[in-house]
């Protein structure tokens, strides 16, 4: 019996096949693509009406990867999916920000989208397939969409581009960029580059389009055999009343643009001015329209606002706070402002601020990642807090966000490629934003790498971000450089590039309406690039180059290769061995072993002491000297028996005191002269040919007692 409608793909050389009708037929739609041996279950259900009071979209993206996809089982205690990884927020964030867009303006009925990795088979990653995957649960659905959409990862193996590389395909590729789009536009990106150009870019975006249109096509024609999509439901989520609109209109619009024209930096004062405008509407209704119409003002006079800022943008070239479109906002910077951390940096680009820390460590200090894609530990990471008095505000803080995970995760990539190859360390930064008027991940990049080179890190190059916007209407468009937080929300795109003097690292694209020209794309990179340069001369200016020598208070790392046969003698049973020398010399000791089989050992240390005591003790497990009859050597006392004390000579080997060779004077017991523990010096003196143990002696060394004469009394 045929269950379901199954159709397939070819895309970047390899097959996608997408199934619908025949899992989870309750939801609205639901379909389970499937790539190589990689399946997603993909779900949408819309409520049939939106809330009172709802005037948005309340869309929930869910992306989940269940460990059985693996054939693994979660660890912890209750062995089952807990909250979000950080990578599945990741996935969430990139699909939520490329359907976001395409619904209808007015539909605000409550969607959820539920993702799931469902099979994973370590070849092709998931993370490319799930928006293809979204958009098709839509697709075969009834709910209003005004796409579909897809998403494609693009890679560049050898100067060739690749869509949807393999995982072995992506460690050769010097880019990955996730891009988004429908059939007619370019919707969405995200990635990092290893100093790209920015034709290099475009040519990236131009390849993943043309593959984008083939998999909306593609919907298209599941969906035309699916019954329940077509017609798509009827909704009315809006009410409006164009007389009060007109009102509002004519009360404010001519008042918004004065205070447009203004030329006002300060957020605050701008607010002011645009809430006075608003009283001043409000105060002309009476009590009699406000209670009956008082829900349209505020929306309105929102319209009126965005039109008003937008009419001065374009047709008289003046931005909000009164700068040129390609003109950055006052920058200063400050590096060393912590005294004890192991770099530091502050960051200051118009209203917003950024304090970075950078704090290193060793191995062990590594961030463990179990996810089902990926398993084992990340020696660099950036953590990016954005707390409520940043903007002002006073709001309830419930953990970390989506949107910290996200910025935090593009400032990364952002530095990522710059890091020097050989790093010993373990590297978190933290980013606290200390003051908002957009582009905090860009300054976060910027203060990211002043602490860097302020801690001795010896980054490729510096990085420096910028955050670009775009306002287009009537066949006019501004692109504008270092957006401010009003300009990112009454603009048109929101684009981030970051990068060095030589290229882009990474970059991050939403636009929020149709159609982005190549040219405009263009000249928004060109752009992008003065602007970058201009801030990396700023960030040149305070600390020109990363510190030859890492702060004092900072540890220190060693590491040297041991051979594979011992590795085990090193770590010894249990840990026993290498937890002692770390003990004793009051170090961190770790060891690995590299993929040619030898080990790697590093030493953290913050004491130079304490490094040379560790590296000689594992060095002469490593590389032990032999024991020579005749010479003198010093040891811990290792057992104490009637007869004498066995001691240490090298680490491995022990040999015997004899109780009469401890000491020129007689001994009854060994207990009264020694304990377990101490240190003493010895000489080799010959081997036992029965035992073959190692004599040794004390006494020898020992300078020999003065000889005294008896005294005789008289009675």
């Amino acid at each position: 019996m045929n269950i379901g409608l199954k159709k397939s793909i070819i895309t970047g050389g390899k097959e996608i096949s997408i199934e619908t009708g025949k899992l989870a037929k309750q939801a609205d739609g639901s379909v389970v693509l499937r790539m190589g041996d990689t399946m997603i279950l993909a779900t949408v259900v819309a409520a049939k009406e939106a809330k009172e009071g709802v005037d948005f979209l309340p869309l929930t993206v869910d992306y989940k990867e269940k460990f059985a996809a693996d054939g693994r089982i979660p660890g912890g205690f209750f062995r089952r999916e807990a909250r979000p990884s950080e990578r599945e927020i990741l996935v969430m964030r990139i699909v939520d920000r490329a359907l976001r867009p395409l619904f209808p303006d007015d539909y605000h009925a409550e969607v959820q989208l539920m993702l799931q990795l469902i099979s994973y088979d370590g070849v092709n990653s998931p993370d490319a397939l799930v928006g293809l995957a979204a958009s098709s649960a839509i697709a075969v659905s009834d709910i209003p969409f005004n796409g579909p959409m897809s998403e494609v990862r693009v890679g560049r193996i050898n100067g060739e581009y690749v869509i949807n590389p393999t995982l072995e395909e992506m460690e050769q590729s010097d880019l990955d960029i996730m891009i988004a789009g429908t059939a007619k536009d370019i919707v969405m990106l995200e990635g990092e580059m290893k100093e790209i150009s920015e034709l290099d870019m475009v040519e990236a975006i131009k390849i993943a389009h043309e593959e984008i249109k083939k998999q909306c096509q593609f919907q298209l024609d599941l969906a035309a055999e699916v019954s329940k999509s077509n017609p798509k439901r009827e909704y009315s989520h809006e009410n409006h009343n164009e007389e009060i609109r007109e009102r509002v209109m004519n009360f404010a619009y001519e008042k918004c643009k004065d205070i447009a024209r203004q030329g006002i930096a300060s957020k605050e004062k701008r607010s002011e001015l645009f809430g006075a405008v608003k009283e001043e509407l409000v105060a002309s209704f009476s009590e009699e329209e406000i209670a009956e119409f008082g829900s349209f003002i505020g929306p309105y006079f929102k319209e009126a606002m965005k039109k008003a800022v937008r009419h001065v943008m374009l047709f008289e070239g003046k931005r909000l706070d009164g700068r040129k479109f390609d003109e950055i906002r006052p920058i200063w910077a400050e590096v060393d402002y912590l005294p004890i951390v192991h770099g530091s940096a502050v960051f200051t680009r118009g209203e917003t601020q950024s304090l970075t820390t950078l704090t290193l460590g060793g191995k062990m200090d590594e961030q463990m990642i179990d996810d089902v894609t990926f398993k084992g530990t990340v020696p660099f990471m950036l953590h990016y807090n954005f707390p409520p008095f940043s903007t002002g505000e006073a709001r309830p803080i419930r953990g970390t966000s989506r949107r910290e995970v996200g910025h935090g995760n593009l400032a990364l990539r952002a530095l990522k490629p710059v890091l020097p190859e050989d790093n010993p360390y373990t590297i978190r930064l933290v980013s606290e934003i200390l003051e908002s008027n957009g582009s905090s991940s860009m300054a976060t990049v910027c203060a990211g790498t002043l602490a860097l080179m302020d801690g001795g890190v010896q980054i490729k190059a510096p990085v420096s971000g910028i955050a670009m916007g775009l306002v287009a209407e009537e066949g006019k468009f501004a692109v504008l450089s270092d957006i401010l937080g009003d300009e990112d929300h009454l603009g048109d795109m929101d684009f981030k590039v970051t990068g060095t003097a030589n290229g882009i690292t990474a970059c991050q694209m939403d636009i929020k309406v149709d159609g982005l020209p190549y040219e405009v794309l263009i000249q928004a990179l060109e752009q992008a690039r003065a602007g970058r340069l201009h801030i990396l001369d700023k960030i040149t200016e305070t600390i020109a180059e990363p510190r030859k020598e890492l702060k004092p208070q900072a540890p220190r790392i060693e590491q040297f290769v041991v051979p594979n046969d011992v590795i085990g003698a090193i770590i010894g049973p249990g840990g026993k061995i290498i937890q002692q020398m770390q003990k004793d010399t009051n170090t961190t000791i770790t060891i690995e072993e590299l993929p040619s089989g030898e080990g790697q050992v590093q030493i953290l240390s913050n004491n130079g002491d304490d490094m040379a005591a560790a590296i000689k003790a594992v060095k002469l497990i490593a590389f032990p000297p032999q024991v020579e009859e005749g010479e003198e050597y010093e040891g811990k006392i290792k057992s104490i028996q009637s007869y004498g004390v066995f001691v240490e000579i090298l680490p491995g080997t022990d040999g015997l005191i004899h109780i009469s060779e401890f000491a020129h004077e007689r001994i009854a017991k060994m207990e009264d002269v020694c304990k377990e523990g101490d240190i003493v010096r010895f000489k080799v003196i010959g081997k036992d040919p029965k035992t073959r143990k190692w004599k040794l002696s004390r006494r020898v060394l020992l300078p020999k007692p003065e000889k005294t004469e008896e005294v005789k009394t008289e009675e």
